[in-house]
């Protein structure tokens, strides 16, 4: 039986996979986790297709901006925001007098909950 001696150059090339395996393998309180990187071509954007929204972001609040009211509605929690004399107001419902005039709406996401910071630009914006 005639036997291959291992040349140095398969001990260097089995110990390079081998660290390599292990790299990408880590274990967290007893569970494995299997990672791995990519190396990103210098100068390549990164992240979602145009067409998609930005990975992680999401508007936090809904709201319908009624232009003819200028009132909005948080469709998540039910209630109206809507201007009275110089101030804004929060309720469950409109006045009267607004509440026939609501008309179509625009929908509108945001990251605050108050849409009335943004009332000027919106107002410019669908009046």
């Amino acid at each position: 039986m005639k036997y291959h001696p291992i040349t140095k150059w398969s001990i260097f090339l089995i110990t390079i996979i081998f660290i390599i395996s292990f790299s990408l393998i880590s274990t967290h309180e007893g569970g494995i986790q299997i990672s791995a990187c990519s190396v990103l071509a210098k100068g390549k954007k990164t992240g979602p297709p145009q067409h998609a929204k930005a990975h992680g972001y999401r508007a936090k609040h809904t709201y319908r901006y009624y232009p003819s009211a200028n009132a909005y509605y948080d469709v998540e929690r039910k209630s109206y925001f809507y201007l009275e004399g110089n101030n804004w107001r929060v309720g469950v419902s409109l006045p009267d007098n607004l509440n026939v005039r609501l008309g179509n709406y625009v929908t509108i996401g945001m990251d605050s909950d108050k849409p009335y910071t943004s009332f000027e630009a919106h107002k410019r914006q669908y009046q």
